[in-house]
């Protein structure tokens, strides 16, 4: 095998990597057009960086797993990927909490939907990372039917139990 091919094969995961960050932007992507539509203020690109950015923190997590246990002994090294997840939710909770506002005057929340849909976000980069790509696009069509569907339907949920006779 020459220097070329040898080369070829180290950038190889690498290169399915970026591949699997596309993906996780397009995912993400789908979830924020919606919010974006709606005029929300974590949009397009938010939960796009949200959705890649839970994949490569899962992705980077499992390439230092794997580059520590070849140079340490493994007895020694004990790893925990469920970390790297606690992690990822602590990061959108922060940003999630960015988002969400109470409205002293109506006495009311704004954000909170948009606050849950960059929470759904995160796990459909993480299921990318983990090749698990019906999981994360299937995640990804429910969350936006919920965004879309669910929000045409509500008014209506609300309007038949304000004609609903109180007790």
């Amino acid at each position: 095998m020459n220097s070329f091919e040898t080369f070829l094969q180290s950038i190889r995961p690498e290169l399915y990597i970026l591949v699997q960050a596309m993906i996780a932007l397009l995912l993400g992507g789908l979830l924020g057009w919606e919010r974006e539509t709606a005029h929300k203020w974590a949009g397009l690109r938010t939960h796009m960086l949200v959705c890649m950015a839970s994949m490569m923190f899962v992705r980077v997590g499992q390439i230092l797993i794997a580059d520590s246990q070849r140079v340490l002994n493994p007895e020694t090294l004990r790893t925990d990927p469920v970390r790297i997840i606690e992690a990822i939710v602590t990061g959108v909770a922060f940003l999630g909490a960015g988002t969400i506002f109470r409205d002293r005057a109506s006495l009311t929340m704004r954000g909170l939907t948009t606050a849950a849909s960059l929470l759904i976000t995160a796990p459909i980069g993480i299921a990318v990372a983990l090749d698990r790509y019906i999981l994360a696009a299937g995640t990804a069509l429910l969350a936006l039917f919920v965004l879309r569907i669910v929000a045409h339907l509500e008014p209506r949920f609300h309007e038949a139990s304000d004609q609903m006779p109180r007790q």
